[in-house]
């Protein structure tokens, strides 16, 4: 069986080759790198790179299982996939972790006046009247209950916050105060002082928030997006900010990646931006390769994956 790596993974690649000897590994830096000999034989692909769309696939006669090394899968060709029944896994809950600190640097570093202090440093003003925030009492809202939030709610609860959840199902989930359907978003949207979107790209969230939720927010409202930049469309974002219908907005995501130089959205002082780097961890690649070797275990004696399986027809 051949196994084909679409990431370099250090001294991972040596504890795979010794842990699987009657396994045939071969490891890339990218999606481009891979000869085409080698495509038409391998089995399984594991790691991430966005070369790996329909084409590239079409050229994995063999493939059964693609070990996605990442959350999100939308960019993928979930329906050929779907067609041609191979198996998708992802690393859900891996980048959890550190995507809720980011969440956690994000409100502290606002509500602390952090980049007020930081700009007075480099413009060397000494504002000793600058008053920072409490988050006691401060209600959260979630889109999206999985395990980046989940994640969250666990560093958020020691602060006492309300947290408030919605999703598809609606159902309640450990330390939330309330859980509610998507359907139900208009209604409870204006109650918060922080929203944060974790909701992964599906259909029903494509666009899913739109100038008149913004409008419906508090004033003073903070905007954090960690989740995908699709959740509003560009051009809306940037007129929120603009008109100032909330006070900021963190964002580390974005309807079309990388953000081009002119984008708008640098020029406002009301965001802060970072590079889609929430989910950027050290340790990921030991993590995701963890449960790839747990899933591969199954895959070799039944012939199936048990962990992380992505359903095709809902994207996650």
């Amino acid at each position: 069986m051949k196994i084909v790596s679409l990431k370099r993974l250090g001294d991972i690649e040596s504890e795979l080759k010794n842990k699987y000897p009657d396994l045939e590994f071969s490891f890339f830096k990218k999606a481009e790198e891979i000869p085409e000999e080698l495509k038409k034989e391998l089995d399984i692909l594991i790691g991430y790179s966005s070369g790996v769309d329909k084409a590239f696939i079409e050229s994995c006669p063999n493939l059964k299982w693609i070990a996605w090394y990442a959350t999100g899968v939308n960019n993928l060709p979930l329906e050929y996939i779907k067609e041609r029944e191979i198996i998708l896994t992802n690393t859900r809950g891996v980048q959890a972790k550190q995507l809720a600190e980011f969440i956690l640097a994000f409100i502290l570093d606002d509500y602390k006046k952090m980049r007020t202090s930081y700009i007075n440093q480099k413009e060397h003003k000494y504002d000793s009247t600058l008053t920072g925030r409490r988050l006691d009492g401060e209600k959260i809202l979630f889109l999206g209950t999985g395990a980046i939030a989940q994640r969250a709610v666990k560093l958020l609860s020691p602060f006492d916050v309300e947290i408030v959840g919605v999703s598809k199902s609606g159902k309640e989930k450990p330390g939330f105060t309330e859980t509610y359907k998507i359907e139900d978003l208009d209604n409870v949207i204006g109650e918060a002082d922080i929203v944060i979107n974790s909701l992964p790209e599906t259909q029903e969230t494509y666009h899913l928030l739109n100038q008149s939720h913004f409008k419906k927010m508090k004033d003073e409202a903070l905007f954090i997006n960690v989740g995908r930049g699709t959740i509003v469309a560009q051009e809306d974002i940037i007129e929120v900010l603009k008109n100032k219908l909330i006070r900021h907005a963190y964002l580390d995501v974005f309807e079309n990646e990388p953000l081009e130089a002119d984008n708008p959205l640098y020029d406002l002082d009301n965001v802060t931006i970072t590079a889609h780097i929430t989910g950027n961890d050290v340790n990921i690649k030991k993590d995701a390769t963890e449960i790839f070797e747990r899933n591969l275990n199954d895959f070799l004696n039944k012939n199936e994956v048990n962990e992380n399986r992505v359903d095709l027809d809902k994207g996650y």
